[in-house]
């Protein structure tokens, strides 16, 4: 059904950290889940699979190749064959798969801890998806990337979010760090000036 065996101009791309990965999927899955939570019951669950193909399958085949969550984290898919943007039938085929597992885990985490065998019957299939990608050292292929002949590779465009943030933070902590040093400054600063008055005497 599909080859592992991957093209050589496939090695010129550089690989996706795992977790730029999982924060790009988490952004989409909130995003959706958010959006569907306005409605209540089946009405939901077609709610949450229509927007879920829209972000995932148009808005991807329209953009480059990112979803909202993609282009946050510059990445993007690509088809394997070709080594370009996936058509819509290649998108649909991946997206269906992880869209439906998707689905599963938004009502396992809807049902919480209030029946904990039942949420992760839910959400097993998503983890089990996730665990492939895992296991793929070379190419972190997820289950939906290998029946959509499809990769994930890292690009220039898009809005470096994680990155942004770590620098963000970086910046907190070390206006963190300083505070506790100005403070000893004013504190030399007032003995000082004691032992001179004293001096005086």
């Amino acid at each position: 059904m599909y080859s592992n065996q991957l093209p050589p101009s496939y090695r010129r791309f550089p690989k996706v950290p795992l977790d730029r990965r999982a924060y790009a999927f988490l952004l989409d899955f909130v995003t959706v889940w958010f959006l569907s939570s306005f409605f209540q019951g089946f009405i939901k669950d077609i709610v949450f699979v229509f927007i879920w193909l829209i972000l995932r399958v148009i808005i991807v085949e329209k953009n480059k190749g990112q979803s909202l969550g993609g282009w946050a984290f510059d990445l993007k898919v690509i088809d394997l064959r070709f080594l370009r943007i996936p058509g819509l039938k290649e998108l649909a085929k991946r997206e269906g798969i992880l869209g439906f597992a998707a689905l599963l885990a938004m009502v396992g985490l809807n049902i919480n801890f209030k029946n904990g065998l039942s949420m992760l019957i839910f959400i097993t299939p998503l983890i089990m998806d996730c665990v492939l990608a895992i296991g793929d050292e070379e190419y972190n292929q997820a289950f939906h990337d290998k029946v959509g002949n499809t990769i994930v590779i890292q690009t220039k465009r898009g809005f470096s979010l994680d990155l942004r943030l770590k620098k963000l933070w970086k910046i907190i902590k070390e206006k963190i760090k300083s505070r506790p040093n100005k403070q000893q400054t004013y504190q030399d600063d007032y003995y000082d000036y004691d032992d001179d008055y004293y001096d005086r005497d």
